[in-house]
């Protein structure tokens, strides 16, 4: 797979429609493959359901945009696991990992909405596309 892994953060946007959720919304409607760890969806289901949302709505945009929703397997946990050094002065969680676990072996371009990763991407070797807010 090339394309992009969204991060809960970008999923989150673009379900809100906060800022950033026109990039997100570009990458659903694009031609290159869109993945989404399900760590991440996790995340996701978690924020939704403390907000009150139903998750359901957002799962099913998702599926009809052709998202794929990827286990989180061995290889992606020992690719997490070894992004623990390089990340941690970035403040970056286990679901950060496991986003930027995917888009490497993958070969994609992680989408976030948390600034800090821009600081990670060369120490981890993932591109990193940060969302909703200006770049400098």
């Amino acid at each position: 797979m090339t394309g992009v892994v969204l991060d809960a953060s970008a999923i989150l946007a673009w379900a809100q429609q906060e800022a950033g959720h026109p990039v997100v919304t570009a990458h659903l409607r694009g031609t290159a493959a869109v993945a989404v760890s399900a760590v991440n969806w996790s995340e996701v289901v978690a924020k939704l359901a403390d907000a009150g949302s139903p998750s359901v709505t957002v799962r099913r945009a998702l599926a009809a945009a052709g998202v794929e929703l990827v286990p989180f397997d061995a290889d992606h946990a020992e690719r997490a696991g070894a992004f623990g050094t390089a990340t941690r002065s970035a403040g970056l969680s286990l679901g950060d990992r496991a986003c930027l676990a995917l888009a490497a072996a993958a070969g994609a371009t992680a989408v976030t909405a948390d600034r800090g990763w821009a600081a990670v991407s060369p120490r981890v070797g993932v591109d990193v596309e940060v969302i909703g807010h200006p770049q400098a």
